[in-house]
């Protein structure tokens, strides 16, 4: 796993040893928005939509997050605090789960995890930081682009070509943009021969091309 890769192999065994393992299915609730933040979640294996509801009703998805990235991580430095978003398992996928009581005692005596928090919140202050800026001052289409640019990274090597497993509600919810607008972006891209348009996903034919596009 990435964030436990610069502990020793004890600090390692320490860290996991605190946690223990979970599954969910596809499409299994994860964690409820508003639910009490005790855990947080190391991602294994498969892939989770972090996503809340807005005072109109819409679904927002901030993110989407895979192997060796956190869920959670507000019960790392408030464990009294509620869930600000739901998580929701976009396929089958294996955590370790930790208790943040647990892990802040470990965190008294254990260098290697105290340092994991640090890297884990700094890298989601960055991630929301610059899905701020691109909120405020790149046009939405871009912002498809670029999500769809991410997604293909996250599902590289999976599959040639790589394949987006998301419905176009979803890639809209996750760009801050309406359906339509998502739908002629792809088929825009897809004209040019950068995707192909499949039942409930994307088939990223050029990544390259579709990272330019949304520079």
């Amino acid at each position: 796993m990435e964030l436990l890769a610069d502990m020793s192999a004890e600090d390692r065994r320490q860290v996991l040893a605190s946690g223990r393992r979970r599954r969910f299915s596809p499409r299994e609730v994860v964690f409820h928005e508003g639910d009490p933040a005790d855990t947080f979640l190391l991602i294994d294996s498969g892939r989770v939509a972090v996503r809340a509801a807005t005072p109109m009703g819409d679904t927002v998805t901030f993110a989407v997050v895979g192997p060796g990235e956190t869920v959670g991580e507000l019960a790392l430095i408030d464990s009294g605090a509620r869930r600000s978003a739901s998580v929701l398992a976009l396929e089958a996928t294996e955590a370790w789960s930790f208790g943040a009581d647990t892990f802040h005692r470990l965190r008294r005596t254990n260098a290697g995890a105290d340092a994991f928090v640090l890297q884990t919140l700094a890298g989601q202050v960055r991630r929301l930081s610059g899905l701020l800026v691109e909120a405020l001052h790149l046009p939405v289409e871009t912002r498809v682009l670029r999500r769809l640019t991410d997604l293909e990274r996250q599902y590289r090597g999976e599959s040639t070509p790589t394949l987006i497993p998301l419905t176009q509600e979803e890639l809209a919810s996750l760009a801050g943009a309406s359906r339509a607008t998502v739908n002629k972006v792809l088929r825009a891209v897809a004209a040019e021969g950068l995707l192909e348009l499949r039942r409930g996903r994307v088939a990223v034919l050029d990544p390259a091309g579709l990272e330019r596009a949304g520079s």
